[in-house]
């Protein structure tokens, strides 16, 4: 049988709460990584359409005539909040484009744990330049380089830390997610706030403290995390691994599935977007208690996903453990196709929101909280078993780079997202929230048809079980 992902694993007496305590380093260094993207994300497209691309501004952004340039070539002259969209979409992509190449660069030359430490500064000198509009896109090209090569090795090195045979490792890539979430939480009420009501550069260079911290915290924790095997690169004596004919029908199962995965991410990814200005432009915001009479800031409610991922993890997990009693609990495959279905479901709702602002000028925010809810779930559904999925299933010499493909799918979906979001001022909101509900459902159809087809729903099934969750 073909060696999966085979490295070092703790020992049992390192272990911690029944985990190697290297999972607790890589949770804090991972919580403020994505404390550190979020919370840059929180602002970007209110940043761009309220401050950087105003008339006043953009001409003294170094490179924006390029930039703009480039877009207007593509897609035709753009106004501001169109523009501000493709802007979004191509950061968010590129920054799940190049996980690809930081995951080859591992695997063949610096090895994990200095390519995450390189990713790790880079990102932290790319947030603080984000506090000066003049190099507004140096430091989303710093961001995007730096991204690339920390994503893929954090995600991989969780699976390092377990036996192949090891069934806690679903388990860890469970935690690790909480984890994001929790940097995910944290960022639009600490960045959104320090950016909405003090200053853009304050919430911008809060982000990059925050990434330092996790540098600091990995760099601590650093002999409790897996040694690297030799980089193929840097070893004239290594002999290569040759794959067999089990290891490229998994290459190329993770490839095809990766196409429709893509569209998941395209309509999920409007929160930062859409979703953000729909928040800010058509959403009564306002809180009348008796304590606190005011508007909730428009970037908290970019925190509304992450705090639901903490209540219903273990509800999710509670079901699947009953599910799996009975033997009814859904394949990987099934399970993805649901959370497609959730995002579908989910902007159904916002049809309704649009309807209900029609009538009162502004919607209700319980309709954002119902959005969110719902979007969460089928975010759960898909996003951490994917992980699981790659780690498993990838060929051991081209673990990186195959949990950075998987990561690309949040590339092409982003960029899809950029796109789709240039229709928000063109489109009455009802059509547009159906238009995204269309997509997503068309995905979750393609997903369980093609994984009946390479028999991936068996697969995924044995694979993604969440025992003794």
């Amino acid at each position: 049988m073909t060696a999966r992902a085979t490295t070092t694993t703790m020992r049992r007496d390192d272990d911690l709460f029944g985990h190697p305590k290297g999972l607790t380093f890589l949770f804090g260094t991972e919580m403020w990584e994505r404390f550190s993207y979020y919370g840059m994300r929180a602002l970007l497209v209110l940043y761009m359409v309220k401050h950087l691309l105003q008339p006043e501004t953009r001409e003294t952004v170094f490179g924006y005539a390029t930039v703009s340039h480039f877009l207007t070539w593509m897609l035709g002259p753009l106004d501001v909040q169109p523009m501000a969209s493709q802007i979004y979409g191509f950061y968010t992509g590129l920054v799940y484009l190049t996980p690809i190449f930081g995951g080859l660069i591992a695997d063949r030359w610096l090895g994990r744990r200095r390519t995450i430490v390189l990713g790790a500064v880079l990102m932290a000198i790319g947030h603080f330049l984000m506090a000066i509009p003049s190099l507004f896109f140096l430091a989303l090209l710093t961001l995007i380089l730096g991204n690339g090569a920390f994503k893929p090795n954090m995600s991989s090195q969780v699976g390092m830390l377990y036996a192949p045979s090891d069934d806690r490792r679903d388990r860890a890539y469970s935690i690790f997610y909480v984890g994001i979430n929790l940097g995910a939480f944290l960022a639009p009420l600490v960045c959104g706030t320090l950016g909405e009501e003090w200053g853009w550069h304050y919430g911008f260079g809060a982000a990059g403290v925050g990434m330092v911290i996790g540098l600091c915290i990995y760099l601590w924790g650093t002999r409790h995390i897996p040694m690297d095997n030799p980089p193929k690169g840097g070893n004239a004596t290594t002999a290569p691994t040759s794959l067999t004919t089990e290891d490229w029908r998994a290459i190329v199962s993770l490839l095809i599935l990766c196409v429709f995965v893509t569209f998941f991410w395209a309509t999920y990814e409007q929160q930062g977007n859409t979703i953000a200005l729909w928040a800010d432009g058509y959403t009564d915001r306002h809180i009348n208690l008796i304590f606190w009479q005011d508007d909730i800031p428009t970037t908290w409610f970019q925190a509304f996903n992450p705090i639901m991922i903490f209540a219903f993890t273990p509800l999710v997990v509670a079901l699947w453990s009953w599910q799996a009693k009975r033997g009814r609990e859904p394949s990987t495959i099934v399970k993805m196709a649901l959370g497609c279905f959730g995002v579908a479901l989910a902007n159904l709702v916002m049809v309704g929101a649009a309807w209900d602002a029609g009538l009162s000028g502004k919607a209700s925010a319980l309709w954002l909280v119902a959005y969110f809810a719902i979007i969460t779930t089928g975010e759960l559904y898909l996003s951490p078993i994917g992980l699981s999925l790659v780690s498993k299933i990838a060929p051991a010499s081209l673990i990186s780079m195959l949990m950075g493909v998987w990561l690309a799918t949040s590339f092409t979906g982003n960029f899809v997202a950029g796109y789709l979001g240039t229709f928000w001022s063109a489109m009455p909101k009802e059509q547009f929230f159906m238009m995204i509900a269309a997509i997503a459902g068309a995905a979750a159809v393609a997903i369980f048809v093609v994984g009946r087809f390479l028999h991936l729903e068996r697969e995924g099934k044995a694979e993604s079980s969440q025992r003794g969750y």
